[in-house]
């Protein structure tokens, strides 16, 4: 398992789009790995996945945004769905991320 804590700053300057987008990254990375079999690489990207969230969360929780709860729920879902979940239930997760990564490119 590896130490990764992204910059708090850096990533502040995101907008909500990006940064869900740049979650979904990992998400993707660890559903992946997880069909793979590969433990270590879907370690890796959970950490990395849960780090994003709550990096998203603390910057939430200082502005006071609605949005706050949105992302602890997906955070939820996300773990359940790596541990517990199917096929089908990751194919949902990605569909709600990927909404996120197409309104970041949009954005821009």
């Amino acid at each position: 398992m590896t130490d990764y804590m992204v910059s708090r700053r850096k990533w502040a300057s995101f907008t909500i789009f990006e940064q869900m987008g740049n979650i979904y990254s990992e998400v993707g990375r660890s559903f992946s790995a997880q069909k793979l079999n590969d433990t270590k690489a879907k370690d890796a990207a959970m950490v990395r996945a849960i780090d994003l969230f709550d990096a998203t969360t603390e910057e939430l929780v200082k502005n006071k945004s609605p949005k706050t709860k949105e992302v602890l729920r997906a955070k939820e879902m996300y773990l359940k769905t790596l541990f517990y979940g199917d096929e089908i239930q990751r194919s949902e997760i990605d569909k709600y991320f990927m909404q996120f990564a197409i309104a970041a490119r949009l954005h821009k």
